[in-house]
Parts: C-alpha cells; sequence; structure tokens
C-alpha cells in the first residue's frame, strides 16, 4: 500500500466520521485559541505597562495554567469517546486484509490532520481575537490605553508545544487500542452490552459520607481564614462523593424503583428503568463530569461576578471614608495632634471642602481568653487561631466623637465596654489587671463586624477615661509583647467633596504635606478613589479569568452531553426497534425515550444546584476576606448565574435530543 492511500483513507476516514470529528475539531480550535489568547494577554506589552500589571499577570498565569490542565482531559476524554465508536470500523479494515501496522499508519495520518487542523485553526483564531480580548479585558479594568495589535511568537511557541504533545499522547493512546485488540473484539465493541451492575452498597454510603462531610465543612465552617484552607478539602469530598454517588447511588435507586411494582410496571417506567440500570455504569462518570463541570461554571463566574459587581461596597467596607490616615506613635500617645492640622490645611489649599471628619486615638492588642481571664501570652496568642479576643482601646472623648455615645465618667480601674456579642462581664482581667466594667453597650448594627466576629471568639471596645488610662494598658501589653507589641495610633479619617480627580490631587498633597511628620510617626495613608482603579484592575481580572474558564468548562459539558446524546442513541437505536416489533406502540415508545433522556439529563444540574447552595456559605465567607460582605449582592449574582446557566443548559437540551432522536430513528 503506497503512502498516498493512507492520507487518501485518513481524509475519507474524517469526512464519514464528521459527525464526531467536527464537534472535535471545533473544541479544539476554540481550546487552542482560548490558551494563546491567554499567553498572549499575559505577555502583552500595553498590559505590562499598565498600574498593578503585577497582579493582573498573576490571574493571566493562573488561568493559562488552568486553561492547560483541562485541555488535557477534555482532549483525551473526546478522543476516547471517538476512537470507541470507530474500533468496530478498524476492525473491518483487519478482517479485509490489512495489518495493525497499517491500520497505525491511517491513525497517524489522521493524527496529524487532526492536530493539525486544531493547532492551526486555533491559533490563527487565538491571533485573529486576540485584540477583542485585550479590548474586553481593559474594559473590564477600566484602563485607558491605546490597544495596538501584537503577536506573541512565546505564545504561539509554547501553544504548539503543548498541544502537539496531548495530540501525539492521544495517538499513542489509540494505537494501544488497536493494538491490544484482536479483530473480533473490534468488530464486536459496538455490540458489546453492560450486564447488570450490582448494588455496591458500601461505595453509595460513602458517597453519602463524603458529599455530607463536604456540605457540613462548607456550612459549619464560621472562620473566613479557615474556610480557606478547609474550601479545597470540601470540593475534593463533595467530587468524590459526587462520582460514588452517580456511580453507586444511582443504581441503588433504579433497582428500589424497580422494586416498586405499582411504579416499574408502567409501560414508560418499565423500560426506561431497566434499560438506565443496565447502561447506568457507563452513564455514571459522564452525568459526574456534566455535574462536576456545571458546579464549577456556577461558582468561577458568580463568584468573579460578585467581586466586580461589588468594588464599590468592597471600597467602602476596606476604606470607610475618602481619605483614612493612620499615625502609629511607638512611644506612647503623642502630646498634641500635629496631624489634623495639616490635613486640614491641605484640603483647603485644594479647594476642596471636608464633608464630614474623625478624629480620634485608638490602641488595638490581642489577648486569650483563659479561665474567665485575657493573657496576653504572645506563644499562645499565636497559636490560638479564631480563639483570639481583640480588644480596642478608646477614651470617653473619642467615644463620643465616633459612636456618639455618652460614657459618665469612671473611676480608677473603671471602664466601659462596647460588644458584638451579648455578655454579662462585670470584671475584666487583663493579665495581672482589674477593671470593673461600669457599663456594657451591643452595637447595633453588628452587620458591621460579622467578619471579625467569624475571625475572632471576642472583640471588644474598651472605653477609658482618658489618655492616660489608655497609656497604662499600652505600657503593659508592650512589656509582654515587646518587639510584637501594638502602638497607640491617631486615626483621621475624611469625606470631602470634589468629583475622582479632584480627591486623588487632594489625596496627593495630603501625601506631600504629611512628609514631614514621618519622622514622629509611621504614618499610613489611603485614599479609596486613589485605590478603586487598582481593584478594578484585579476584580476586572478576576472577572476575565472567570468568564473566560466559564466558557471553557460550558464548552466541555456541551460536548460531553453531545457525545454522551450520540453515544446513547446509537444503543438504544437497535433496542427500541426491536421493542416496537414484540408491541410497543409508536406513541409508548416516544414516551419511554423522552422519559429516560429527561431523567439523565436534568439530574446533573439539580445536582450541581444543590452543590452550590450547599457551598454558598463558605463561599461568603471567602470572598469576606476578599472584602465583600453584601450577602444580598453575591445571593442575587448567583440566582442570575444559575437562571442564565439553566437557560443554556435548556438549549443545549433541546439540541442534542434532536440528534439523540435522529439517530434513534423511526421510533420517535
Amino acid at each position: 500500500m503506497n503512502k498516498g492511500m493512507y492520507t487518501k483513507l485518513a481524509i475519507t476516514n474524517i469526512k464519514n466520521n464528521r459527525q464526531f470529528y467536527f464537534p472535535y475539531l471545533l473544541t479544539g480550535i476554540i481550546t487552542v485559541a482560548m490558551f494563546y489568547i491567554m499567553c498572549a494577554l499575559e505577555s502583552n506589552p500595553g498590559i505590562q505597562s499598565m498600574p498593578g500589571a503585577k497582579d493582573l499577570g498573576l490571574i493571566l498565569r493562573l488561568g493559562i495554567g488552568v486553561i492547560g490542565i483541562f485541555a488535557v482531559i477534555f482532549l483525551f476524554y473526546t478522543n476516547s469517546f471517538i476512537i470507541k465508536r470507530r474500533k468496530k470500523e478498524l476492525g473491518i479494515y483487519n478482517i479485509l486484509g490489512m495489518e495493525k501496522r497499517h491500520i497505525a499508519k491511517i491513525l497517524s495520518k489522521e493524527a496529524f490532520f487532526t492536530a493539525i487542523i486544531a493547532i492551526g485553526g486555533g491559533l490563527v483564531t487565538g491571533v485573529l481575537f486576540h485584540k477583542l480580548a485585550c479590548m474586553l479585558l481593559y474594559r473590564m479594568i477600566g484602563f485607558n490605553g491605546g490597544i495596538t495589535f501584537s503577536f506573541s511568537k512565546k505564545g504561539v511557541m509554547i501553544t504548539a508545544i503543548l498541544f502537539a504533545i496531548v495530540y501525539l499522547l492521544t495517538y499513542i493512546y489509540d494505537l494501544f487500542q488497536v493494538q491490544l485488540a484482536n479483530p473480533i473484539e473490534l468488530l464486536q465493541s459496538g455490540n458489546k452490552g453492560e450486564r447488570e451492575p450490582k448494588t455496591k452498597a458500601i461505595m453509595a454510603v460513602l458517597g453519602v459520607l463524603c458529599l455530607g462531610t463536604g456540605y457540613f465543612i462548607a456550612i459549619t465552617t464560621k472562620n473566613p481564614v479557615k474556610a480557606l484552607t478547609l474550601f479545597f478539602v470540601a470540593v475534593i469530598l463533595v467530587i468524590i462523593g459526587t462520582y460514588l454517588l452517580f456511580t453507586a447511588g444511582s443504581i441503588a435507586l433504579l433497582k428500589i424503583l424497580r422494586r416498586n411494582k405499582g411504579y416499574y410496571y408502567q409501560t414508560k417506567h418499565f423500560t426506561s428503568v431497566s434499560g438506565m440500570i443496565y447502561r447506568m455504569k457507563q452513564n455514571a462518570v459522564g452525568l459526574a463530569n456534566i455535574c462536576i463541570l456545571s458546579t464549577m461554571v456556577l461558582v468561577a463566574v458568580s463568584t468573579t461576578v460578585s467581586l466586580y459587581v461589588g468594588v464599590e461596597d468592597i471600597m467602602k467596607e476596606r476604606y470607610p471614608n475618602e481619605i483614612n490616615i493612620r499615625a502609629y506613635y511607638d512611644t506612647g500617645a503623642p502630646s498634641e495632634d500635629s496631624i489634623a492640622p495639616i490635613v486640614e490645611k491641605s484640603v483647603k489649599e485644594s479647594g476642596r471642602k471636608i464633608r464630614h471628619e474623625e478624629d480620634y486615638l485608638e490602641l488595638y492588642f490581642a489577648a486569650i481568653k483563659d479561665q474567665g481571664q485575657y493573657s496576653l501570652d504572645k506563644e499562645k496568642v499565636k497559636t490560638a487561631g479564631d480563639r483570639v479576643s481583640g480588644f480596642v482601646v478608646l477614651t470617653r472623648e473619642d467615644c463620643k466623637k465616633k459612636y456618639n455615645e455618652e460614657i459618665p465618667e469612671l473611676a480608677e480601674n473603671e471602664v466601659a465596654l462596647f460588644t458584638i456579642k451579648k455578655t454579662n462581664m462585670d470584671t475584666l482581667v487583663l493579665e495581672n489587671r482589674s477593671y470593673h466594667v461600669k457599663e456594657i453597650k451591643q452595637f447595633q448594627n453588628t452587620e458591621d463586624f460579622e467578619t471579625i466576629a467569624d475571625i475572632m471568639d471576642e472583640y471588644y471596645y474598651v472605653i477609658v477615661n482618658d489618655v492616660q488610662d489608655m497609656e497604662l494598658l499600652w505600657q503593659l501589653q508592650k512589656e509582654i509583647y515587646q518587639e510584637n507589641s501594638s502602638s497607640i495610633s491617631r486615626q483621621v479619617r475624611l469625606d470631602i467633596d470634589g468629583d475622582s480627580e479632584q480627591k486623588k490631587e487632594c489625596f496627593e498633597n495630603i501625601k506631600t504635606a504629611l512628609g514631614p511628620e514621618q519622622a514622629k510617626a509611621r504614618i499610613l495613608i489611603d485614599s479609596r478613589q486613589s485605590n478603586l482603579d487598582e481593584f478594578y484592575q484585579i476584580y476586572g481580572g478576576f472577572l476575565f479569568l472567570g468568564l473566560f474558564l466559564g466558557i471553557l468548562f460550558l464548552m466541555i459539558t456541551v460536548l460531553i452531553i453531545f457525545y454522551k446524546q450520540i453515544s446513547e442513541g446509537y444503543d438504544d437505536k437497535e433496542r427500541f426497534s426491536i421493542m416496537e416489533k414484540v408491541g410497543m406502540s409508536n406513541n409508548e415508545v416516544k414516551a419511554t425515550i423522552r422519559s429516560q433522556v429527561r431523567t439523565v439529563f436534568f439530574l446533573p444540574i439539580l445536582m450541581a444546584a444543590v452543590h452550590v447552595g450547599m457551598a454558598f456559605p463558605m463561599i461568603k465567607r471567602l470572598l469576606s476576606l476578599f472584602g465583600l460582605s453584601n450577602t444580598a449582592l453575591f445571593a442575587g449574582c448567583m440566582a442570575g448565574t444559575i437562571l442564565v446557566f439553566a437557560l443554556i443548559y435548556l438549549l443545549v437540551f433541546l439540541k442534542t435530543s434532536k440528534t439523540y432522536y435522529k439517530i434513534v430513528g423511526e421510533q420517535v
């Protein structure tokens, strides 16, 4: 057989199997294009020169890694489906006289053409759409720089090498599949049925336990820092539980339905339940994959949309006022206020007016509760985690200014407490010092302290009589904590009038004016407006990545559904034909098919919705680490994402069902 014949056969095979190859090639092209676009954006000169490029570059590199990993898994999965459907065809070649080395050459040509089309087409598509993706990213991060066409040689090289290796590995896998099977096995592969699977009770119970444990972690973990470390544990448990439940739990459920005589011995239920029992072993993995990928789409898109939409809320949470100044004094309380007059003068010289101003002294330190007392043991505090208690010390005068709360004069060793949680403490013991608690007030709006309450066991505002009393507590914690001790800080917070640029200009003037004061104190100054651009860049980058990954996961989900429908169509065609021949009416066959398709198709999306609902509390706490504590906003974004995804899923169902019905033929 000459070389030209191998090429012709390979091209003919791809054409004849276009129903399988076209979606495979199309998704391969899109995946390659997405990977190249991420690589090109990461090395784009315009993006590298913008403010916050370091954070954005990290986000884009994360996207490159995730897309690369899922591309490998995805292409192997779809390739394994195609080679499975083509085994009978390859078996015929073998029976007709072709040796396996000849078949290997045909497969090598097919793999070569597939790789060239996917990689070449993907790179061309990626280069063409790179500028559009760049424009979208610029829009999301609020960057107004010019967009120039750029071609990433490095991106082309990395993309070509990665996907060439992937397609080479898929070819090697196909080769093994053919080499290890004899011609008869290849011919009968399409007719090989499934034995009735055994009810694996232990596996089903393990699935329930894994899923239940994952849900329990997600619901009960209150501390956002702990949630960050336990999130991946919960995710792994839910993934394992999903696979086990779909594999063993679904079979157990179907057998329970079969034992229910009133339900089972109805025509549409009888055929659909019995058919699904025999094929659930191969169905289960596909259904679990669809469920997990659907969950990934919902989580990735809803969280990144929430962060982007909630940037204004995040900024208000992180920066309560337009300009926030903190001056830390390592030698105790300052003898006079030199910060506020400088700030007020700078604001006036900038042509702005102060709409609201706060100016107060504050001392913060941590302790650990031990038998009703609070210890300042630094080693215990370091290892206590969320059992730490936080104390913020204010004077009566500053409490009046900050919270508009009048505290009566306090005697020596007497304090008042402001608390988040209700308490009836009558004596506050800090290390070796006791204070009589004269008055306890609970904060009216505890939502402002929700994140703190999750991180810390207890959190108190301790109101003392004057600055001298504050200094006594500062000395106490300084003697114990030494180099790790806290400083008394002056907090100056103000809101000013003006537009965005005027506020930024005023902020820069204040920074310049406070320069000489750096010799007296460590001064930290932040502006909500000046940091807004940086936050839009970070969260805009997250949104871009979330949408990109959402599209990738959705594409993989759609392709798995499509191939699953084709596979089941070919498996069911003969079965439903036999059913009609033995007496089932066409309407009964139609009802059976619809019942089976709907049950199998909508089970993963319902399970995904349950996963997302159970993950809601944990994801909400994780978002609080980013500064987003607006639960209603996150709930709205998640509900909107689920609704949009459900509509897309329904459209995919309607489209792929037509393919299924077309294959099954006259029965529908």
